[in-house]
């Protein structure tokens, strides 16, 4: 079918064809509909592999989110067993420290030492500006029964430290007290026996005139132990005219202390005794009229009264 359209003057100004119109209606309405259920169908494709990687990240999610609890859940479980280990070591540290607290006033006590200065039964005086500290740095994100711990370790590791620092004081205290106590002149030089001759003028047993004596005379049984009244170093044991077998000692100070008519000497030079030890056997030897120890005490070479010393108060 064919329209024809006339002007003005009745001739023909536009023929149309109205097959070739509905073909290209037709054709334009199908390219249209192509185009929009291809949109359709990519739409739905999209939103098909949208949701499709939502539910794999999702997969994967709650995945990750179970290994972290179960690594989670084994961290929590490994914390709380070193936590328990450490309360272990506190509670052992504290019981170890009340052992040394204990056993600090019982050496200061024998010791007699100031109570003051060793107080053992106080903890360690401590002071000073309170700082604030960075929490990172004081690592406060940490559980609180771990801050807690570390904080009484802290407590614990300054009051082991200050023990430690009175125990080595008093250590020194005690050994200067202990050298100064076996160095100190005083004692008899015998276990067993008798004063059978006094320091001073007396008669002479040999010429039945008057004689000074240098020293005194512990009469015993032969052969019983002769002992050093301080500790020092032997400087002479020897036989000596009018000594016999004799034995000299130095202690220091001045202080000097011989043994004499032995009947034999257990020491020799450059020994070093013992406050107590035995340095000789009771003997005869020399100018002796029976068995005795002949014992001297001399500060800086003079012969000094040794009763003063054997009847003298220890340390």
């Amino acid at each position: 079918m064919k329209l024809i359209v006339l002007n003005d003057v009745g001739q023909p100004s536009l023929t149309l064809n109205t097959r070739e119109w509905r073909a290209r209606t037709l054709l334009v309405g199908a390219v249209g509909t192509l185009l929009v259920m291809g949109g359709l169908l990519f739409h739905l494709a999209s939103d098909s592999l949208r949701l499709s990687s939502q539910a794999d990240l999702m997969t994967a999610w709650h995945s990750q989110i179970e290994k972290d609890a179960a690594d989670l859940h084994a961290t929590r479980e490994q914390v709380e067993m070193e936590l328990a280990g450490l309360t272990a070591k506190v509670a052992t540290l504290q019981a170890r420290i009340m052992r040394l607290d204990a056993l600090g006033e019982q050496m200061a006590e024998v010791a007699d030492l100031d109570h003051g200065e060793f107080d053992f039964s106080q903890p360690p005086a401590v002071g000073g500006p309170e700082l604030q500290v960075d929490a990172a740095e004081q690592g406060l994100n940490a559980p609180a029964l771990a801050g807690e711990l570390g904080l009484l370790l802290d407590q614990l590791d300054a009051l082991v430290k200050d023990r430690e620092g009175q125990l080595a004081i008093l250590d020194r205290q005690l050994a200067a007290r202990d050298f100064k106590s076996q160095a100190f002149v005083a004692g008899r030089p015998i276990k067993r026996g008798w004063m059978s001759s006094a320091f001073g003028h007396r008669t002479d047993p040999f010429t039945g005139k008057k004689a000074w004596h240098n020293g005194v005379d512990f009469a015993g049984k032969s052969g019983s132990d002769v002992i050093a009244i301080a500790s020092g170093v032997v400087t002479a044991a020897e036989k000596r005219y009018g000594y016999g077998l004799m034995v000299e000692i130095n202690h220091g100070d001045g202080f000097v202390t011989r043994y004499a008519h032995n009947a034999s000497n257990l020491v020799a030079i450059g020994d070093i005794v013992e406050k107590g030890g035995v340095v000789a056997k009771m003997g005869s030897t020399g100018r002796s009229t029976g068995p005795h120890v002949h014992f001297e005490v001399l500060r800086n070479g003079k012969a000094m009264n040794p009763e003063r010393y054997i009847n003298r108060a220890s340390l």
